[in-house]
């Protein structure tokens, strides 16, 4: 802080209403990647939604560059467990009626275990005749280990590779998620097979009873994850992809829902954590596509 005489209330303040100030290992970081283009949250503080170390503690507006104020809040993230989590929070922002305008996503990476993080969110641009926004909730909370957590992008993890989930598809019951693998390395990546999955619930405990099929067809055609497993060579820059495919029908019995998935990607692999959000209905099948490289299926 470029004033070392600052009040401590006027310190307090800023550390509240600023944008990123504060990252795991409380020193300063750059900012998460904002919902819309914004100079910074003016949050009133209050009492707000909690769910899961995440807490709404003010709501205000964000000036926008080239529109009008939008709605923002501040928000907190505090650690727990043993080891440091990475969070992707989503923010709904709703009406005094309880009517939503918009949601948001944030990721806020590396919490430590007893440490608070405080962010902000901004709502992205909300269409015309919209009504106002006077409160701002958490709406889902999703939070890996760190050591285990996904990279689309981003400095190369040390095991070489990038591992991580896309958001699917679903039509009729029938639900795909794409997994896909970079080696971001210096050296040529094998894989032969099929990776391996463990499913976790909303706890990341293990979820058992589930019938884990090779071969998406297994489960429904067309989708891209069929056919036989080859021996694949992945060069430095190449990538592959997999797939998820289930059927969420719900008959007798309890709907089975699994939104953690842990990812190996050949045997000895680390595993990465993803959230395909796995709602399995009673199906009690889950198929799995092989390893192919990109620009094939």
């Amino acid at each position: 802080m470029r004033d070392a005489a600052l009040p401590a209330a006027l310190a307090g303040l800023l550390l509240l209403t600023a944008c990123g100030t504060e990252q795991a290992g409380g020193g300063p970081s750059a900012p998460s990647a904002p919902s819309a283009k914004a100079a910074g949250c003016a949050a009133r503080p209050g009492d707000g939604s909690t769910e899961d170390g995440v807490a709404v503690t003010g709501t205000g507006e964000a000036a926008a560059s080239g529109g009008a104020p939008r709605p923002c809040a501040a928000y907190t993230v505090t650690g727990a467990g043993t080891a440091p989590f990475s969070y992707t929070i989503t923010f709904q922002f709703l009406t005094e009626t309880g009517q939503a305008m918009a949601s948001a996503e944030e990721t806020v990476p590396a919490v430590a275990p007893g440490k608070t993080v405080r962010r902000t969110v901004t709502a992205p641009e909300l269409a015309p005749g919209s009504g106002a926004v006077t409160r701002v909730e958490v709406l889902k909370v999703r939070s890996v280990p760190t050591a285990e957590a996904p990279s689309e992008s981003g400095p190369c993890p040390p095991s070489g590779v990038r591992v991580y989930a896309d958001d699917g598809d679903s039509a009729m019951g029938l639900r795909v998620v794409g997994l896909h693998l970079e080696n971001c390395g210096t050296t040529p990546y094998e894989l032969n097979g099929y990776p391996r999955i463990g499913l976790a619930d909303e706890k990341r405990e293990p979820v058992d009873g589930i019938e884990i099929l090779q071969g998406g067809e297994s489960i429904a055609g067309g989708t891209g994850a069929e056919g036989p497993a080859r021996p694949l060579v992945l060069a430095p820059g190449e990538r592959a992809h997999s797939g998820l495919v289930w059927r969420n029908t719900v008959e007798a019995g309890d709907p089975v829902n699994a939104p953690y998935a842990r990812v190996w990607a050949k045997p000895g692999a680390a595993p990465i954590m993803v959230t395909p959000e796995l709602d399995l209905g009673t199906t009690g099948k889950l198929g799995i596509g092989p390893w192919k490289k990109d620009g094939t299926r």
